[in-house]
This record gives structure tokens, C-alpha cells and sequence, in this order.
């Protein structure tokens, strides 16, 4: 789906934005039940709906007003979007991710729309995914799909090229997992960051241990992105779901092996979340450190 080239790119430095993923169609499909949901969220006051573990499947930050709708969070869109779940398990973009992932068969394991509307304060603290999601490999890829344009402005995502080669962090503090790196490691390692867009239908492929962040949206311009997250089909889950969906443990390419390759990665298991998204376990965080 990609050249060579691009997956070299892509082991080197642990991230590779591709353009033109999506067809315009396609994006337009996303947007529709997107903006059907921000417009939904006006009659919200707290998160709302519910997922398959029973938390609530829309997720507003605290500035969130009828008037200035900040929806920043929908987990597990494929299971009320036929859009969103093609887009996850049969599209160009789960097929870059299988080819990237780099092993016989790649698996999905769960999605999330993140969205910063216009003028909202969502910040994502420095963090790697991986120890959100452990698995017996470290074969994983986050996809993050621009549904809308992603401007250096808007929250882009911010990357340190190259840290997915170094250490696996703890996002533990004073016994409590925080969803974020320890502001040492920030002040030593993420004093350089690329940021990464690109117009819409584009996908930033990243490495789960790749360290990342964003920053609030200051501009009239959304900036939404559907993540999907996908394992390579030897990497066995070593920890519940953080986001569980009917679709987790999808083939999106390759055949059943019945193998399970483990590698030598040391971390403490994550605690999930009880609040309806990961922004809530790193904002008491971010407070209790405070």
C-alpha cells in the first residue's frame, strides 16, 4: 500500500504521515455522524451514552456549552457508525497499518474519535501508548485519521522522532497511573517536538512507544482525528481493553497463526480508566500533582 521507502521512514524515526488516505467521499462519511454528534452533545451537560464496559461513550471537557461545543472524546465509534467501521477494519488506512505493523496478519484492537473544536482547551499530556495497551510484542500502530484539516495551529500531534527506540516510561506517579510521563523526562526528551498535519483524508501512522502530546485549539478550525489502533495478530493482550468494542480482535489482514511471539519489555500494568476517557485520568493527575 505504501513504498519501502515509507516503512523505512516509518522504523527509523516511529511515525509517517501519509496523504491522500481517504477519498473525499470517505472523509465526508466521517463528518456527517461527527457533526451529527457535536450537535447532539448542545443538549449535554456530562458525558452521556455508554459503552460496553458501561462508561460513557461521548466525553465533553469542562468548557464544553451549548453554544461552544466541546465534544472531545467518542470511544468505539464502530459500533454506532457504519462509517467508522469500515473505515477501521476494511479502508486503505487498516491496510497500511497491517503493512507497517510488519507481521503475517495485524489484528484491530480499538478506536476513539479525539477532537479539539474551535476555541476548546483539550490538552493530551506526553505519554507513549503502549503502556496503555500492553501486549507480548511491541508490534503496534496507532493510526490517526485527519477527519478534518490539521493545521500547525490547531493541536496538531507533536512527536519525538526516533523515541520509540529508547526506554519504556513509567506513567505511574506516587502510586497512581497518570497516562503521562514524568515531567523530568519531558524537560530532558520532548524539548524538540515535530508536529505533524496535513490536510484531511491524511493518516499519521505511529509506533505505540513513540512519545507524544498536543496542545489546545486557539483557531476557528476543528481538528479531529479517529484513531484506530492495530496489533500485530502474534501480539497477545496483556491487560483488559481500554476502549472494549464488539470489533477488538479483528483480522484486518493475514490468517489466524495460533503463535504468540513475546519480547523483553518491563512495565507496571496500566490502571483503566473510571471516567469516560483518558483525558479525565490525566487531568486528577495533572491536579494531584499540582
Amino acid at each position: 500500500m505504501i513504498e519501502q521507502s515509507q516503512v523505512d521512514k516509518y522504523h527509523e524515526q516511529g511515525f509517517l504521515v501519509v496523504e491522500g488516505v481517504l477519498s473525499p467521499e470517505e472523509v465526508q462519511s466521517l463528518n456527517g455522524d461527527f457533526e451529527r454528534w457535536v450537535e447532539e452533545s448542545r443538549a449535554n451537560t456530562k458525558p452521556w451514552g455508554t459503552t460496553r464496559d458501561g462508561r460513557s461513550r461521548f466525553d465533553i471537557e469542562d468548557d464544553h456549552r451549548a453554544d461552544h461545543p466541546s465534544l472531545r472524546r467518542v470511544s468505539s465509534p464502530t459500533e454506532i457508525s457504519s462509517a467508522y467501521r469500515r473505515i477501521a477494519l476494511e479502508s486503505r488506512m487498516a491496510a497500511i497499518a497491517a503493512q507497517l505493523v510488519g507481521s503475517a496478519g495485524a489484528r484491530f484492537h480499538h478506536s476513539k474519535i479525539n477532537s479539539k473544536l474551535p476555541r476548546t482547551k483539550t490538552v493530551v499530556e506526553w505519554h507513549q501508548d503502549f503502556p496503555f495497551t500492553p501486549h507480548t510484542n511491541d508490534d503496534l500502530v496507532t493510526a490517526l485519521l485527519m477527519v478534518s484539516d490539521v493545521t500547525p495551529d490547531n493541536g496538531p500531534l507533536m512527536v519525538i522522532p526516533g523515541s520509540h527506540k529508547g526506554p519504556l516510561w513509567s506513567h505511574w506517579h506516587n502510586d497512581r497511573f497518570t497516562g503521562a510521563v514524568e515531567k523530568s523526562v519531558v524537560d530532558e526528551y520532548c524539548t524538540e517536538p515535530v508536529a505533524c498535519y496535513a490536510p484531511s483524508g491524511s493518516v499519521c501512522f505511529m509506533h505505540t512507544r513513540l512519545l507524544h502530546a498536543s496542545s489546545p485549539n486557539h483557531t476557528e478550525l476543528p481538528r479531529t482525528l479517529f484513531i484506530g489502533v492495530y496489533a500485530a495478530e502474534d501480539a497477545l493482550p496483556l491487560c483488559e481493553n481500554p476502549l472494549p468494542s464488539e470489533h477488538a480482535g479483528a483480522l484486518v489482514a493475514g490468517k489466524e497463526s495460533g503463535l504468540v511471539r513475546s519480547t523483553g519489555n518491563l512495565l507496571r500494568l496500566p490502571e483503566k480508566p473510571r471516567g469516560a476517557s483518558f483525558f479525565v485520568q490525566q487531568q486528577a493527575a495533572k491536579n494531584a500533582m499540582a
